[in-house]
Order: structure tokens, then sequence, then C-alpha cells
């Protein structure tokens, strides 16, 4: 883990934006690199969420490297640098809210017992997802691209937007339907749970493709 950790400052700081170190030096202070990436889903471990965020940048930065090869045009519209950034913090809003906790769960035979695990506390700065990540970023004086920040925020994609008007959401409804169905084959980013079921991961969403831990 530490190993990971250097290579994501020096990642980070190649990008060479103003205010990188203030961001690195707040994510210290708040145990981003500590801390899962969910209670129950994907790399719910200690440097889980340092590991999540590893991983989405590397994937970004090869779908980057694949899409100029068929657009060569693209390049500059896709620098690195905003690849890393909004890749590499597109989960900053998840830095605190992960408490130590000790759950009820059932073992292989089925019976209940007690084992150690996370609970979420949201209650330090409840401003949503994305664009919590966004806000804690330009409050630490990071200088973002308009690009950046439409990235952070709508990484969890943009379907459930509280503020659409019901004419634009009769018109997405649609495009909601197929990006839904079946859940995590489409790609939407959601398992579906089975009826009746509730998930102790309060707004903790599994990503397709993670393997839980």
């Amino acid at each position: 883990m530490k190993e990971l950790k250097q290579l994501f400052k020096d990642k980070l700081l190649s990008t060479g934006r103003e205010g990188m170190e203030t961001v690195i030096e707040k994510l210290e202070e708040l145990g981003f690199f500590e801390a899962p990436a969910s209670t129950k889903f994907h790399l719910n471990v200690k440097g889980g969420l340092m590991e999540h965020s590893w991983n989405v940048c590397n994937t970004a930065l090869m779908l980057r490297e694949q899409m100029i090869q068929m657009k060569p045009e693209l390049a500059e519209k896709l620098p690195v640098e905003s690849v890393i950034i909004a890749s590499l913090l597109h989960d900053v809003c998840k830095s605190n809210i992960y408490k130590d906790a000790i759950l009820n769960r059932k073992n292989d035979q089925g019976i209940w017992e007690k084992v150690p695990g996370y609970d979420v506390d949201y209650s330090s700065l409840p401003l949503g997802h994305g664009e919590k990540s966004v806000i804690m970023l330009l409050t630490l004086g990071l200088k973002l691209t308009k690009d950046e920040m439409l990235a952070i925020r709508w990484h969890m994609t943009a379907w459930e937007l509280a503020f659409q008007s019901p004419e634009h959401m009769q018109k997405m409804l649609p495009f909601q339907i197929s990006a839904s169905a079946p859940a995590c084959d489409s790609g939407s980013g959601r398992s579906q749970m089975p009826e009746g079921a509730q998930s102790d991961d309060a707004g903790d969403i599994p990503h397709c493709g993670s393997s839980p831990r």
C-alpha cells in the first residue's frame, strides 16, 4: 500500500496543476489513502479507495489512448492531466465517511456472527457524491477545468437529475429504461438486489466489474 500511495501522489503531481500539493496534504489529513472504497461492495478493505481510484485512472488513460488511435483529433480535447485529475480524485468525497464497525453477518454455515467491517457517516459534510468531490477540490484551491468538474460531478451517470423539468424527464425516459435494464449487464453501474432486500451501505452503490471483498 505504501508503494501505491507514492505512485498515486507522483501521478497527481505529474499534472503540474496549481494547488495539487494542498490537495494531497488534505487527502492525508482526511484518511483518503487508508479508507475503503465501500462498506461491502468494491474494495471494502483498508486502502481500497486509493486502489479503486488508481484502477479507474489506469482504465481511463487506456481508453483515452484507444480513442485517440481511432480519432487522433481527440488528443487535444482529452488532455492527459485532465484524465488523471478527474479519475484519481473523483471519489475524494468518500475520504472520511467510513468508520470502523462491528457488523452482524451470516457465515458459510448460515450462522450469524460478529465481524469487523465499516459503516458510513455523512454528517460531517452532507453535500451529495460527485458534487461534493468538486466542492471539496475547489475549496482547497485546486484549479479545475469545466470538463474536469463535469466528469467528476457526473461520474455516477447523469440519469437522476433532481432539478430536471418534467418535459426533459419525459424525453429522457427511453434512454433511462435502456440504460438501467438489465442493471449491471447494461453498464449502468448498479447491481440488482433480491426483492425485499435492503443494503446496509447507505447510498453506497456497487461498481459493476468490481469484485466485493
